[in-house]
């Protein structure tokens, strides 16, 4: 039976370089709900930032960019159900981390961050304990999704960027 393939993405994601995958990877490989960072050395993090979409891209590049080993991005694929232990899994190496951070794209009232704070914020206290409060970084609250001027959106976008990934 053939069906079809619906893609809910960013147009800017259908092309990007890093969002690919070979045909090996569509044939064998499998669906995470989580995609740990395992290209920075655990011991060296300093702060976790967890995203999803199309925030962890421009992140990545930034981190890339910036040449910086002190800063680990995991990847939220499922929000619902919420998948506890797999966030459980992709944080427990990260032992020396002093802050934590949700980094979205959208403005803050709106998104992932409102109706999955309190599932991130329960996985954060089981895995460090009282120690560490997992904060937000992104957009301030708006009425639109979209601030309207596109030199007001990048900007933003590389305010938060900056505030994401300075330890």
């Amino acid at each position: 039976m053939r069906r079809p393939l619906v893609v809910m993405s960013p147009k800017s994601l259908l092309r990007h370089k890093l969002a690919t995958s070979t045909l090996e990877d569509l044939a064998n490989g499998s669906f995470q709900n989580v995609i740990a960072d395992a290209s920075v050395d655990a011991a060296k993090v300093q702060r976790v930032i967890l995203c999803s979409g199309k925030v962890y891209y421009t992140l990545l590049e930034e981190r890339t960019a910036r040449n910086l080993d002190n800063v680990a991005l995991i990847r939220l694929e499922q929000l619902y159900p919420f998948p506890e232990a797999e966030l459980k899994a992709a944080l427990a190496p990260f032992k020396n981390i002093k802050d934590i951070f949700w980094c979205q794209e959208e403005p803050m009232n709106q998104g992932a961050w409102y109706s999955s704070q309190h599932h991130m914020r329960h996985v954060v206290a089981d895995v460090f304990g009282k120690a560490l409060h997992l904060d937000y970084v992104g957009r301030e609250p708006s009425a639109a999704p979209a601030g309207g001027y596109m030199s007001a959106h990048i900007e933003e976008e590389k305010r938060f960027v900056n505030k994401a990934l300075t330890v």
